[in-house]
């Protein structure tokens, strides 16, 4: 247990980043797993922009590593791409 009180606070602002972390998380993988699910063209270009910017987003509040998140915006692109 920690004995100073600014370990004290550090442990509860830590559990309260990693919750916001984890929900923005677990929205961004439900959001690309929807886009990949995505069989039509023109849906799929419609999502793109959103899940690309949450990406972003992530990646800036460092939730994500950024190169994660180009990985995955380059990925998500090549699949709208193979689309008919």
């Amino acid at each position: 247990m920690a004995n100073h009180k600014s370990s004290l606070k550090r442990i509860r602002q830590e559990e309260k980043r990693k919750l916001h972390n984890r929900y923005y998380a677990k929205t961004m993988r439900n959001a690309v797993r929807k886009l990949r699910a995505t069989s039509e063209k023109d849906a799929a270009v419609a999502m793109y922009p959103g899940v690309a910017k949450m990406l972003d987003k992530l990646a800036k509040k460092n939730v994500i590593h950024r190169n994660k998140a180009n990985n995955l915006k380059s990925k998500l692109a090549l699949h709208i791409n193979k689309l008919a």
